[in-house]
């Protein structure tokens, strides 16, 4: 790197890691820095576009953030450019000081039970990709028609999902949910959505805000057993010195468990110590059968799930897996499989012998796994950037001193860019179909549709 010019760095990827890794290099003065984000898809923000709940709008307005970023001098956009499809792993090295992985976790973690690929057993990724506009999932077919479905896992996502499936048409039409997801929700056949968590009340990954809402639903009421919340030793000595989250979330199961159904049309029951063992069904979902757990410590005190010899079956007619995200390799990238991260050192990517490859670094959750919030991306990215600093000042990253910039590698290979100018003229159409709905915005679905918008 020459002392005439600024660091050229690419951020793969353009969700909140992304974003805050860009806004804290361009904020550097020593070395100053510019940023190419690169993206696959034409639409920037991840799962803060793609895997919020549509009817948490609130949490969406972080992206106001990341437009002020996007504004700073020496920010570009680079949209419909897939990493390893498009452009190569070894291409950006070449054509940059250095490279910022913050790609996410892609796709979700597996049972490894019987029956889990029969056809109406679902990624609960694949809904919310659905129902949220993602163009790679708009040909997704959910049959909604059977009484019951089945929700396996006890976080945030798992909520979702179950309070997406109880909504009122009333309730979706305010939000930015597509309109064949609010349609076939609001008119599916489902009257019961059951919840399925291994572990016990206190264990349950969720926060109290996303738990308290289950009791809010117009058109579902909530079930808990006060049975499933009966204590065992482990959980008692576990929540007498847990966090107030934890305390709280307690406090919202009890308050379920004391009320009394109000005959809503559908209802969300929240189910604990069980585990799903096999999927069943002949040439669909037809049932789930679950292992009754007994909870204790293990060598390390953490409370883990024991399968007794008590079996159910559960009737159903979908299922949704909420068991957590996982990342996905990337061609020519350092990547730790039963992780689903770049092997790093606080965002130094490692090369098999464990150490820092130069100029190649990871943010978010390809970097820690898919764990913390929206706002943990924020310390997590300014971590690595720190180190890509403090290499760049070192002279520790390598001498990219090419001319070749990679607009001449798109142009030389026919790639429609998406600009962020055409990701404001998409943004601005969503927005401009929704105000005349009363809606925040009305999502372009399909890739044509979006590249067409983006080209206006």
């Amino acid at each position: 790197m020459s002392a005439e010019r600024p660091l050229r760095v690419a951020v793969v990827g353009s969700g909140p890691a992304a974003f805050y890794a860009a806004g804290h290099l361009l904020a550097s003065e020593d070395p100053s820095t510019e940023v190419d984000m690169i993206e696959r898809l034409p639409t920037p923000w991840g799962l803060v576009r793609l895997g919020v709940a549509p009817d948490h709008p609130k949490l969406k307005e972080v992206s106001r953030a990341y437009e002020k970023i996007a504004q700073r001098p020496g920010f570009r956009f680079l949209g419909n450019v897939e990493v390893g499809k498009v452009v190569e792993h070894d291409e950006l090295m070449r054509l940059y000081d250095a490279v910022v992985y913050a790609v996410g976790a892609q796709t979700d973690r597996r049972l490894g039970i019987p029956g889990e690929d029969l056809p109406g057993s679902w990624a609960a990724t694949e809904l919310v990709a659905w129902y949220n506009g993602h163009p790679d999932f708009q040909d997704l077919s959910f049959d909604l028609s059977g009484g019951r479905a089945v929700v396996i896992g006890n976080g945030n996502v798992a909520l979702d999902v179950a309070r997406m499936l109880a909504l009122t048409r009333e309730e979706l039409e305010p939000t930015d949910t597509t309109a064949p997801a609010i349609e076939a929700i609001a008119e599916s056949g489902i009257r019961e959505i059951v919840v399925l968590g291994r572990r016990g009340p206190v264990q349950a990954a969720w926060t109290p805000t996303e738990l308290h809402e289950m009791g809010e639903l117009a058109g579902a009421d909530i079930l808990v057993d006060p049975v499933d919340l009966e204590l065992d030793s482990a959980s008692e000595a576990e929540l007498s010195a847990a966090s107030n989250i934890v305390h709280r979330n307690v406090e919202v199961l009890r308050d379920f468990a004391a009320r009394k159904p109000e005959g809503k049309p559908r209802s969300v029951r929240l189910r604990f110590r069980v585990s799903p063992v096999a999927i069943l069904g002949d040439d669909r979902v037809e049932a789930v059968e679950i292992v009754r757990n007994h909870l204790e410590p293990d060598a390390a005190g953490r409370i883990r799930a024991v399968p007794t010899e008590e079996r159910e079956v559960i009737p159903c007619g979908i299922v949704f897996r909420s068991v957590g995200y996982h990342g996905v390799p990337l061609p020519g990238v350092p990547f730790d499989e039963t992780s689903g991260t770049m092997p790093n050192s606080g965002g130094r990517v490692l090369d098999e012998s464990g150490d820092p490859i130069p100029g190649l670094y990871a943010a978010g959750w390809i970097k820690r796994g898919p764990t913390g919030v929206i706002g943990t991306n924020k310390k997590d990215a300014t971590e690595t950037v720190e180190l890509l600093l403090e290499d760049a000042r070192a002279g520790v990253l390598p001498q990219s001193d090419s001319d070749e910039r990679i607009e001449d590698l798109f142009a030389e290979r026919g790639v429609e860019v998406v600009t962020y100018e055409g990701w404001e003229a998409i943004d601005a159409l969503e927005r401009a179909r929704g105000e005349k709905l009363g809606r925040p915005r009305v999502k372009l679905c399909f890739w044509d549709e979006l590249l067409a918008a983006a080209r206006d």
